[in-house]
């Protein structure tokens, strides 16, 4: 797998904000936090998949087993570009202003994925 992810760093909540402690827990639990109501599209052994929406937000939502799962699943998300919220065993994909709106419920780091396919991608499936 290659290790040239190409992210940008938007935020990381260390600059001082009031940005809340990186959640964690199940994607049930961070659905929770999120106050959405979570439809899960993938239970696999190794990730789980929901889109949730809560009022007029909507996202996926992606919760991992291990950081390699999750590694991987962000390299690859490279490919389509897009505006990510990185937590420590999750990943929230959406538009820019949901994902802005989430980050101040969850925490995390929201990140732009470099994409050569252009932006806009606000969903993403691995098999």
């Amino acid at each position: 797998m290659g290790a040239g992810v190409l992210l940008m760093v938007v935020g990381c909540g260390s600059r001082g904000d009031d940005t809340p402690r990186t959640a964690s827990g199940s994607l049930e639990q961070l659905a929770a936090k999120a106050r959405c109501r979570p439809d899960i599209q993938t239970d696999a052994a190794e990730l789980r998949q929901a889109t949730c929406v809560g009022g007029a937000r909507n996202y996926i939502l992606v919760t991992f087993t291990n950081a390699r799962g999750q590694a991987e699943w962000l390299d690859e998300a490279n490919d389509y570009g897009g505006t990510y919220l990185v937590g420590g065993s999750w990943i929230a994909v959406g538009g820019a202003d949901d994902i802005a709106a989430l980050r101040d419920r969850l925490g995390g780091t929201v990140v732009d994925a470099a994409g050569r396919h252009g932006g806009g991608h606000h969903g993403h499936r691995m098999g």
